[in-house]
């Protein structure tokens, strides 16, 4: 991996990591159409990997930084006083924890099966038509529920403890390569009656602890002999990472309180479609 390449992954998982078309789907098509002869079960990547991926963690804490620093607050008096009472901040920080423990017991028991399908740049493409088709399902849903005489729109602050942890349990599918974590999420968060920005919102935060705790566990990749190769790389794509997060997820909290994920779905589909074709013929393998 030349450091050229490398800073172009680094750019690349801190916009696809945030906008609905999947980081990992990315991850395996882009370095195939581009004839990249890069081992991704070499220890110098993975190492490499885990400073992009720990980058994009920082990018959310401190984009939400307020947001955190309230609702951990709410967590502890949640905690001391025994219970929630109204505090917003609390029962978010509970939605967040609620949510995220699928997603944790799906990477533990998922993770290693689901990993056969990131050689197969046929197969990646075909999750990433899926992931177009899922984005434009849910739109669609969401316009039937909102047609005239329907229901407003639930705040995040009211959303039950169960639909938390349903929109949690749709980032599993993102262990799948092509399939995206804050697209599944948003769209499970839609048909709860979120808004979109909510759901964008909710999508954000929860990915946050998903990201840094996956960033934390494999941080001893970064420790090994062989990482020294990519010490550069690493440090140089892991800031990278961060400062194109973090542009990310500001454009995108704007971006979805006047819009719909339609226009992610059509990329997904074209993109997919177009890698898909090329698998099959052999071009790209």
């Amino acid at each position: 991996m030349t450091f050229l390449q490398a800073m172009l992954l680094a750019v690349l998982q801190g916009v696809s990591e945030l906008f609905p078309i999947s980081s990992l789907g990315h991850t395996v098509l882009l370095p195939a159409l581009l004839g990249w002869k890069i081992d991704r079960g070499d220890p110098t990547f993975l190492a490499f990997v885990v400073a992009l991926h720990f980058g994009t963690a920082l990018a959310l804490v401190a984009f939400y930084r307020q947001d955190w620093i309230r609702i951990v607050r709410g967590l502890f008096a949640s905690v001391v006083r025994g219970r929630i009472g109204g505090d917003p901040d609390a029962r978010l920080g509970w939605l967040l924890v609620i949510g995220t423990l699928p997603l944790a017991l799906a990477g533990v028991f998922l993770e290693k099966p689901v990993r056969q399908f990131f050689g197969s740049p046929a197969l990646v493409a075909g999750f990433l038509i899926l992931n177009a088709c899922v984005m434009f399902a849910g739109e669609r849903l969401r316009r039937v529920e909102r047609g005239p005489g329907s229901k407003p729109a639930r705040p995040l602050a009211l959303l039950p403890y169960a639909s938390g942890a349903q929109i949690g349990f749709s980032q599993a599918f993102a262990l799948l390569p092509g399939i995206s974590r804050s697209g599944a999420s948003i769209v499970a968060g839609l048909l709860f009656d979120l808004t979109h920005e909510d759901a964008a919102r909710f999508s954000f935060l929860l990915a946050t602890p998903a990201i840094a705790a996956a960033s934390i566990l494999e941080f001893p990749r970064l420790l090994v002999p062989e990482a020294h190769a990519v010490l550069v790389e690493a440090l140089t794509g892991g800031l990278l990472a961060a400062v194109t997060a973090y542009a990310s997820v500001a454009f995108l909290t704007r971006y979805f309180r006047s819009n719909d994920l339609r226009p992610f779905g059509w990329y997904c589909l074209i993109f997919g479609t177009v890698c898909l074709t090329l698998a099959l013929m052999k071009v790209i393998v």
